[in-house]
């Protein structure tokens, strides 16, 4: 099985913290739209042989196409691809998008999945973040999505300057007020070039502190635990057959085709990422031609990618792939990186899969560095 993700490159306006690529113009809107499709019927031979379990549209914020837009993108998957009988197709939206039409239609144009980016029930909050809608649009909007949506996933940032960790709880409750069956939540991360890092460097938001936001995990970690959500990857918490199926293949080294600018793909052995500029993309497929570049996997990225995503992961890594998959040399060197690890109660082993300890999860990542071979 594998997966299509379709990036929509339009937001209402630049969140501070965002470094994703997007524009807040929609004067190429229908232009874009038509190329998205060219592109997915121009890439159908990459997938003659694999069967779409996911389509996915994420941004850039999705929302800001109409339902005509849609239908038309997931109809020329369905005219070029094998289509599974019940996919997942997730759309990410904001809050201050979702009408009661608009969601009525988005599920008769078939998607059934909800990705909504709230961030934070707090106005406060959403002004440092720069977002398009206000608190109470965030909870009208869940009031009226869970009439229509059972599968909804709400995004939530936590180390925001300032919050305490009784408002983060709070957060996290309110969000479990509306029976909201998967959690997705992030830290706060200051990224190069944003608007966030410039009002830092110059102290009008101070700098987010990662002891607090290590804090914030744990109450996220344990409160969800409570409610019965499974913590089946570092960021994402979902109740039982919730788990999103297009992140997890991602995790799990599924192939996948990644259609507009910026957009990745993976074919097992391969990554391509195409363009990060709407203007060169849409001349590019015009022209018939695939903004992308390519690069070979080699084994020992192959590896270092393996160990990345196990760490983050319910799953964690099979010690018995390791050797199967890249060789002695490859799970020697893991295990004597992992041992200092496991002596300080942040890696376990069981059943020959190595797992982060709930003390070890928010480390995952720094950890997950000290494990990769280098080239």
């Amino acid at each position: 099985m594998s997966g299509i993700y379709i990036h929509i490159p339009f937001c209402k306006q630049a969140c501070h913290y965002c470094d994703f690529h997007f524009s807040t113009s929609l004067k190429k809107k229908g232009e874009m739209v038509l190329a998205l499709a060219k592109e997915i019927e121009m890439r159908k031979s990459e997938f003659q042989d694999e069967v779409v379990e996911t389509i996915y549209f994420g941004g850039g914020t999705p929302s800001r196409l109409t339902i005509e837009d849609l239908r038309l993108l997931i109809d020329k998957v369905y005219k070029n691809y094998e289509v599974t009988e019940y996919p997942e197709i997730t759309l990410e939206a904001n809050p201050d998008d979702l009408s009661k039409n608009y969601l009525i239609e988005l599920k008769k144009a078939g998607v059934n999945r909800l990705s909504i980016g709230i961030q934070s029930f707090f106005e406060d909050d959403l002004k440092i973040m720069n977002r398009a809608h206000n608190s109470e649009e965030a909870k009208e909007c869940l009031e009226i999505a869970t009439q229509y949506f059972d599968n909804i996933s709400v995004d939530l940032i936590y180390g925001i300057p300032e919050m305490s960790n009784e408002k983060w709880l709070q957060n996290i409750e309110t969000a479990l007020s509306f029976n909201i069956p998967h959690i997705s939540s992030y830290a706060l991360t200051v990224e190069p070039k944003t608007a966030l890092h410039k009002f830092i460097q110059k102290g009008i938001i101070p700098q987010p502190d990662d002891e607090v936001a290590q804090e914030h995990f744990q109450i996220l970690v344990d409160k969800l635990s409570e409610n019965d959500f499974i913590h089946y990857e570092l960021s994402n918490f979902g109740k039982e057959n919730y788990f999103s199926k297009n992140n997890s293949s991602y995790w799990l080294g599924k192939k996948y085709i990644g259609i507009g600018p910026s957009a990745h793909s993976f074919d097992g052995e391969k990554r391509s990422w195409n363009v990060s500029n709407n203007t060169l993309y849409l001349k590019s497929i015009q022209e018939n031609k695939l903004p992308s570049e390519t690069e070979t996997l080699s084994k020992t990225d192959r590896y270092n990618e393996y160990v990345m995503t196990g760490l983050r992961t319910i799953w964690g890594i099979s010690l018995d792939r390791i050797q199967t998959e890249f060789g002695t040399t490859y799970l020697d060197y893991l295990n004597q990186q992992a041992a200092k690890y496991i002596e300080d109660h942040l890696l376990f082993v069981d059943e020959n899969i190595l797992r982060t300890t709930k003390k070890g999860k928010f480390l995952s990542d720094g950890i997950a560095s000290d494990l990769f071979m280098l080239n």
